[in-house]
């Protein structure tokens, strides 16, 4: 059986990426940049929805939650993600915390303090794992495409 691809969907997905985004920003409230990209199961906290900030040419993964609210500490604070970000999947960036711009936070990481513009950072609590990174649009490391292109050419997506 040959692969099939869910790439076919795309166009779909878009539409409803983007009346989602619609939605977030107009009802909620919510500060998330036309060219970001989320996961439509990324959780963007409701309880303080003016506190969510997500910057262009950034993506949010499946499962990860954007905090903005702490009802331990009785805090609401903004949440921001820079320009060029990649969050992981299932990971958590807790409320007043920001995410510097062209930084990936690893899958299930544990965001709680602020992360400085083009760092990696992984962990329960995160910590900064690498800096000085360069990454394109979407926290797109430059050799990914190329990565990519190689594993087409040895079959690895037959």
């Amino acid at each position: 059986m040959a692969f099939r691809s869910l790439n076919q969907f795309l166009k779909i997905r878009d539409v409803i990426l983007n009346t989602k985004r619609a939605y977030f920003n107009k009802v909620w409230g919510m500060d998330l940049h036309p060219t970001s990209v989320f996961s439509l199961s990324a959780r963007f906290d409701t309880t303080y929805p003016r506190g969510v900030h997500v910057g262009e040419y950034s993506y949010v993964a499946f499962g990860a939650a954007i905090l903005t609210h702490d009802m331990t500490r009785g805090v609401y604070l903004h949440t921001r993600i820079g320009k060029n970000c990649f969050i992981g999947a299932r990971s958590t960036i807790l409320a007043g915390v920001e995410i510097g711009d062209e930084s990936i936070v690893a899958t299930g990481a544990v965001v709680t303090k602020n992360v400085p513009p083009r760092c990696i950072v992984a962990g329960n609590p995160a910590q900064i794992i690498r800096e000085n990174i360069e990454v394109g649009r979407y926290g797109r490391f430059a050799n990914a495409e190329a990565t990519k292109q190689r594993l087409i050419a040895e079959g690895a997506f037959d």
